[in-house]
């Protein structure tokens, strides 16, 4: 087994390495080709030219400062939420969950112009942007979480007469924290991208706005240099997320495994 995925994965190197000799070589296919594809070498010149003179640092940290802020917002609400309408309200959550669920379901692009008219085209309005993105999976996740726990833990754990933070802390937030969790993972890797949208509109700093900057202006290299960036913090979020979920909640992977 172990040949096999060693074997693969120098089968993934060697299509990555002919991705890029194919992308170095795309420009010199004709002169259409290269006016809209920079090849490798002249990306890499412009993302260590944005390094050296720190643009790309700066973009870098609006972005990550703007999808920070909405995420937190999002989990301090929908994880109490979630754990109130799964846990605590039943009866409210089966009224109310057509409601959230078509609000969930609402394309975050559609109300980009509602969020302008309110809170203006400055930081707010991105702010609010990724926590409406984050704050459905994150709610929703939370409320399965809280659900799917026995209910005799939770009758054994009040017959003993526990304290409701003691409930919550041994009871709810074991049991339910791998859905939780979940929703977390899936409200952060929407939020960046959908960030990168949003930055697109009224900014004048981030990675969306170094995009659209470059389009403009026709600087290729730069589109590229930042769109690779993009991808790169994308990549390293969700290993961020993997090594936390695996150093968190080694217990349930190991309960899956058996």
């Amino acid at each position: 087994m172990n040949a096999v995925a060693h074997k693969y994965r120098w089968h993934g190197r060697i299509a990555v390495l002919v991705m890029l000799a194919l992308w170095q070589a795309a420009p010199y296919f004709g002169d259409q080709v290269g006016l809209f594809i920079a090849p490798p070498s002249e990306v890499l010149a412009a993302i260590w030219k944005m390094l050296l003179d720190g643009e790309l640092i700066r973009h870098v940290k609006a972005s990550i400062l703007r999808a920070l802020i909405g995420f937190i917002l999002a989990a301090f609400v929908g994880i109490p939420a979630g754990v109130l309408l799964g846990g605590w309200f039943p009866r409210v959550e089966r009224v109310v969950h057509p409601v959230l669920n078509l609000l969930g379901q609402v394309n975050p692009f559609s109300m980009f112009p509602v969020f302008m008219l309110i809170f203006g085209i400055g930081e707010g309005c991105k702010v609010v942007m990724i926590f409406w993105v984050c704050v459905w999976p994150i709610l929703f996740h939370t409320m399965t979480g809280i659900l799917s726990i026995d209910p005799s833990y939770i009758r054994m754990s009040l017959s003993m007469r526990i304290s409701f933070l003691s409930l919550l802390r041994k009871v709810i937030v074991p049991g339910a924290i791998p859905m939780i969790f979940s929703g977390l993972k899936a409200g952060a890797g929407t939020a960046f991208f959908m960030l990168i949208a949003a930055e697109m509109v009224g900014a004048s700093s981030g990675l969306g706005w170094l995009v659209w900057n470059a389009q403009i202006n026709y600087q290729i290299s730069k589109l590229f240099a930042a769109t690779i960036a993009i991808t790169m913090i994308g990549m390293a979020l969700s290993g961020v997320f993997t090594l936390i979920e695996k150093r968190l909640l080694f217990w349930n992977a190991t309960a899956e495994e058996d």
